[in-house]
C-alpha cells in the first residue's frame, strides 16, 4: 500500500510590527539586569572602565579596585577576571532585590495590558495601522 503525502504544518511568520509595550518590558528587565550586576543603568554601562588589580607589594587575599562599584563593558574587556569577580559581588548583594524586581514588572505589565487592552487595541487598528510604520502599542 503507497503511503500518503504527510500533511504541511502552516509556517509561523514574525510580527511584521515592533511592539512599543513589549520593548518597553524589556529593556526594564535589562535595566534590573545591569544595576543588579554591574551597578549602573543601562546606558552606563557603556561608560569609562576604572577597575584595576591591587598595587604591587600587597600581602592579602587576591581582589579588586573598583572605587564607585561600577562594572562597565570597558572593564569586561581590559580586565574580565576581575569584572567577574566584581559581578559576582555584585549579584550576591543585590540578587533578593533583582528577583522581587523582576517579580512586581512581571506583575505590572500583565495587569497594565490586561486592564489598557481595549484602548491599546483601539489606538493600534485606528491610528498605528493607518499610519503604517510598522510600530505598535
Amino acid at each position: 500500500m503507497a503511503r500518503g503525502r504527510k500533511a504541511k504544518s502552516t509556517r509561523r511568520r514574525s510580527p511584521k510590527t515592533i511592539s512599543v509595550l513589549n520593548t518597553m518590558e524589556s529593556l526594564t528587565y535589562a535595566s534590573i539586569l545591569t544595576e543588579g550586576l554591574a551597578g549602573t543603568s543601562l546606558l552606563g554601562l557603556f561608560g569609562k572602565g576604572d577597575l584595576r588589580a591591587p598595587q604591587a607589594g600587597y600581602s592579602g587575599p587576591i581582589t579588586f579596585v573598583n572605587p564607585d562599584g561600577v562594572v562597565s563593558l570597558q572593564d569586561m574587556i581590559n580586565q574580565p577576571a576581575l569584572a567577574l569577580q566584581a559581578v559576582q559581588g555584585n549579584f550576591m548583594n543585590n540578587y533578593q532585590s533583582m528577583a522581587l524586581s523582576a517579580f512586581y514588572t512581571n506583575i505590572g505589565y500583565r495587569f497594565g495590558r490586561k486592564l489598557l487592552r481595549k484602548p491599546i487595541a483601539n489606538v493600534n487598528r485606528n491610528i498605528m495601522k493607518e499610519l503604517g510604520l510598522g510600530v505598535r502599542i
